[in-house]
């Protein structure tokens, strides 16, 4: 895989968004102005979603300005799940992309968006509308990607129909996300390399959850299978609170740019400033 192909995403939105003790405002900013100098092609850095829903995330405007992107060429993603957040979102100058989650299980789109797949792709095509007016780019997440724990049936051939569905929408980005950690080695090994070679104009992502014992396994598969672009989280922090198991969380950044350089990937990164924010993260996650 050559070099300039890999975007790492770092994700500090989905490690923060669960923590029941509300992070201050200026601490959100001070960890994310950290991670801003490492590199990162992208930062999930807040979300325009209910603060009914993710308390968190209420202050995801005020962080924002908050940011010092005078010095950083990351740019920022923000995660949103209706309309509205859509539309708060792209007053914004300084959020390049537009995330979204549509999730191929009907019972997680309902309890994530509390809106059906199919209002969920109108809500895809709306944001799609809006990102074009204002210079922004939308990302889908293809949530429940590789299975569910709600008994809706799953198959290779769901995912790449709403795949197809999203491309024919005019959507040019698209993650896998493993929402529970379902995923296996051979699970990703089996779809990634269809949808890059089927979908071959469009970026293909992964946004994975692991245990910490099966993370270097999954992120090798993710590497082997062609992959475009990597979503993590420094330490692991997050995931998805539905999880059965407790160690379930983000794939965690340390370990994806261990196994980078492994295979010899020059990353660009700034490893001091990386180091600065591994020491800060002791400060927003207890």
């Amino acid at each position: 895989m050559s070099l300039n192909q890999f975007k790492l995403v770092e994700c500090p939105r989905d490690a923060m968004q669960g923590l029941h003790e509300f992070v201050p405002t200026a601490l959100k900013a001070e960890y994310l102005n950290l991670l801003l100098q490492v590199g990162f092609d992208t930062l999930d850095f807040g979300s325009f979603v209910s603060p009914k829903a993710i308390p968190q995330m209420a202050d995801t405007s005020e962080v924002l300005a908050n940011l010092d992107l005078s010095s950083s060429s990351t740019k920022l993603l923000a995660i949103v799940a209706n309309l509205k957040g859509v539309e708060g979102a792209v007053k914004h100058n300084e959020i390049s992309y537009l995330g979204f989650p549509f999730s191929i299980s009907e019972t997680f789109q309902q309890r994530n968006t509390n809106s059906s797949i199919e209002q969920s792709l109108n809500t895809v095509e709306e944001m799609l509308s809006l990102c074009a007016l204002n210079n922004k780019k939308a990302v889908v997440y293809l949530s429940m990607g590789f299975g569910n724990p709600y008994s809706d049936v799953w198959n290779y051939e769901i995912v790449e129909k709403w795949a197809d569905v999203l491309v024919s929408k005019g959507v040019e980005i698209i993650s896998i996300a493993d929402t529970v950690g379902v995923s296996t080695p051979e699970s990703i090994t089996d779809i990634l390399p269809k949808l890059i070679t089927k979908f071959s104009n469009t970026e293909i992502g992964i946004h994975l959850h692991s245990t910490p014992a099966e993370r270097f396994e999954k992120i090798d598969a993710a590497y082997n299978s062609g992959v475009k672009r990597i979503d993590s989280a420094l330490k692991g922090f997050g995931g998805c609170p539905m999880a059965a198991d407790d160690l379930t969380g983000n794939i965690a950044t340390e370990d994806v740019l261990e196994y980078l350089t492994s295979k010899g990937e020059n990353l660009n990164l700034n490893m001091d400033k990386w180091n600065e924010a591994l020491n800060f993260s002791g400060r927003i996650f207890n």
